[in-house]
């Protein structure tokens, strides 16, 4: 409700905005600009929200003692306030925004750029129209990229939200991973897939639809 509303709103209004300004799709590179630009916004104001999903997810991980037990997502960001302040909110801030660019540019550049470059390919040739198929493999390629892109930042991110003051900032946790060697950065990468791709595909495949049954204009 926070990031991907906030990315998708950016990315889509101002590339609407843009095309019927210039009569045409967008270029490619500012599909990236763009998409890297909502994705960044959409990262840090969604920090928070994404700070207490990554502790609730890892409580169970902790020794009793150390158990944070929030009760539920909007209680954890009240105590969080009360108990650590406004800033511990936007713990990691720079991290997710850097991976809510990253994501963002595997999402609009591979998926509503390759998204809307391979549809304006595939449906040029004459062999498919636009129809699911078309949809579900834009998205699924899409899904592929910014899982690879992103699973980097992700493992520091979340190693930047659990951690109980052992990193002094974004760079000491950077060389802290990197001396476990570059595998580190990819650690998860696979539950990652699992969770991203599926998530691309539903998210542009019902994207195309609401576009196709409700009349939703979109520039491509």
């Amino acid at each position: 409700m926070s990031y991907s509303l906030t990315r998708f709103a950016i990315y889509e209004s101002v590339r609407d905005l843009m095309g019927a300004k210039s009569q045409g799709p967008m270029p490619f590179y500012q599909k990236v600009l763009l998409g890297a630009f909502g994705g960044f916004t959409g990262g840090f104001i969604g920090t928070p929200a994404d700070m207490v999903n990554v502790r609730m997810q890892n409580d169970m991980k902790l020794p009793l003692e150390h158990r944070r037990n929030y009760k539920h997502a909007l209680d954890g960001l009240y105590r969080v306030f009360r108990e650590e302040g406004i800033r511990k909110l936007f713990s990691g801030a720079s991290m997710a925004s850097s991976r809510g660019a990253m994501v963002t540019v595997g999402q609009a550049s591979i998926s509503l750029a390759c998204y809307d470059q391979a549809k304006q390919l595939v449906l040029g040739t004459g062999m498919m129209g636009d129809n699911i198929l078309t949809h579900f493999l834009s998205s699924f390629i899409a899904g592929g990229c910014a899982t690879f892109l992103c699973q980097p930042l992700d493992v520091l991110k979340t190693r930047l939200m659990n951690s109980k003051g052992e990193y002094t900032g974004v760079l000491h946790c950077l060389k802290e991973t990197a001396r476990l060697g570059p595998l580190a950065f990819y650690k998860g990468l696979v539950p990652a897939g699992i969770r991203l791709i599926p998530h691309t595909v539903l998210t542009f495949v019902f994207l195309e639809q609401l576009k196709k049954y409700f009349g939703i204009l979109v520039v491509s």
